[in-house]
């Protein structure tokens, strides 16, 4: 059964907005009081977070559709709707977030580290929030924009300070088990390790952790064996070190070429010029492998690497190792800059920044596309007249019909507001007439310029009593 994953696809969805109410507040003696529809909730967020208890990406392998929580609409009485809860996902440090196309969209290392992958809808507005000076009763709210919909991969990255590299069976195992508290899985077969192991070393004051990555063989960079899935488990290393094994009973074998062939995979796979290296020569316990050792130690020298001679059984040689590692950790650290507080950039926009394009597609179709209209677009409930109506307006204002005109748009040609695959099209009018305008004047409620029933009653009552007085003050009773 699997325990360890190092990258898996997600399906992450956010929270859809709540829609706004549209209501017209009642009550006894005040059968119209005034518009009093509230907003809707926010859509959930999901934010992945850097926890380090978890250490593989086993869950969502399982698991690969998150969504959060939609929005709750509006209601009526100037009530809210709930926001909807953010989902939040733990995953290991060192992940790192990419697009289904290979782009880097977020480097999460460090505890507490977030990235929001998918961002909840906006609510939308009620129309108690809609109503102004000119439109005092609104007839409609907005829609609830939909949340953020996507595809990422995460892939793991082991934070380690040290990488241990060489082919299967040279000892990596053994010789983590014995520098750290770890307890990998230890045999004399080929992958006996199939996930990477970490380990945690104290040498005098120095602290680092250790990773031994599973056995790479020629072609790795390409696929072959392990290499492909976990050659990335060394990209953050200070320090890379070459485990040779001195007494492997595979005759076509020898500690240089295993040297060579390994180096060619890590020049293949890129990134990794830079790193010191170190070259151990491990299980020389055996007679054979102490005179295989003593055999290359010239020529590995005089290639400019430094030597460790080392037994994981006997333990032979480990201390030295475990210092000289420190010693190049401690200075990688000293070397890297210091981290500074995040600056915070303010880009304001240019006063005369529309925030829209319009284009004209081959087909003769102008194409409006901004942040404002398409979200305008997406909260217009087009079912609505009065909706349709507040959108032109919006449009209007924001100079989208101006820029039509200039764009060499006519009455009737065809304009589309958003992406190809989710836009919506209409025959352009320069008026921009909806079919609002035969409300009268948009966002008021003719229903408060009527007369209510009991007070025209009254009203008429009054004026027959009005008209009967005249007419007996000008009766004559002796005429």
């Amino acid at each position: 059964m699997t325990t360890f994953v190092d990258r898996v696809e997600l399906h992450v969805a956010a929270g859809n907005g709540g829609h706004g109410c549209a209501s017209v507040h009642r009550e006894k003696f005040k059968p119209l009081g005034g518009p009093d529809g509230g907003n809707g909730g926010r859509g959930g967020d999901v934010t992945l977070v850097v926890d380090q208890a978890v250490t593989t990406l086993l869950e969502y392998h399982h698991s690969p559709h998150r969504k959060a929580t939609n929005g709750k609409p509006g209601e009526g009485g100037n009530r809210s709707g709930k926001d909807g809860t953010d989902l939040v996902l733990p995953v290991p440090d060192g992940t790192v977030v990419l697009d289904r196309q290979g782009n880097v969209l977020a480097d999460l290392v460090g505890q507490g580290t977030t990235y929001v992958a998918a961002q909840g809808g906006r609510g939308g507005l009620g129309n108690a929030a809609l109503a102004s000076a000119r439109r005092k009763a609104p007839g409609f709210a907005l829609l609830g924009e939909p949340g953020d919909d996507q595809d990422i991969v995460l892939e793991l990255k082991t934070v380690a300070d040290v990488a241990l590299v060489g082919y299967p069976s040279a000892g990596k195992s053994s010789l983590i088990s014995v520098l750290s508290a770890a307890k990998p899985k230890i045999a004399d077969y080929p992958f006996t390790t199939l996930v990477p192991n970490l380990g945690v070393v104290t040498a005098g004051a120095t602290v680092y952790t250790i990773a031994d990555v599973p056995g790479l063989i020629p072609g790795a960079s390409q696929g072959k064996g392990l290499g492909l899935e976990f050659l990335r488990h060394v990209e953050r290393c200070s320090v890379l070190v070459h485990v040779l094994d001195t007494a492997t009973l595979e005759s076509e074998r020898d500690p240089l070429s295993d040297l060579d062939v390994i180096e060619a995979e890590l020049k293949e796979y890129g990134g990794l010029e830079n790193r010191p290296r170190l070259v151990v020569l491990n299980k020389v316990d055996i007679p054979d492998g102490q005179e295989l050792a003593e055999m290359v130690r010239p020529e590995l020298e005089s290639r400019g690497y430094r030597i460790f001679e080392v037994s994981a059984v006997s333990r032979h040689g480990l201390k030295e190792l475990s210092f000289a590692l420190a010693d190049i950790v401690a200075k990688s650290r000293a070397a890297k800059p210091k981290e500074e507080a995040t600056r915070i950039v303010i880009r304001p926009k240019a006063v005369d920044d529309a925030g829209f394009t319009v284009t004209q597609e081959e087909d003769g179709l102008f194409r409006v596309r901004g942040e404002k209209p398409e979200r305008w677009v997406r909260q217009t409930d087009f079912n609505n007249d009065e909706a349709v109506g507040y959108l032109a307006d919006r449009l209007n204002r924001l100079g989208v019909e101006e820029q039509l005109m200039k764009a060499g748009a006519r009455a009737g040609d065809g304009v589309a507001i958003g992406p190809e695959d989710n836009a919506v099209v209409f025959d352009w009018e320069p008026t921009m007439l909806s079919g609002a305008e035969m409300l009268g004047r948009r966002g008021e409620d003719h229903r408060f310029e009527a007369p209510r029933p009991a007070a025209q009653r009254r009203r008429d009552k009054q004026a027959e009593r009005d008209e009967s007085d005249q007419e007996y003050e000008g009766f004559d009773p002796f005429a």
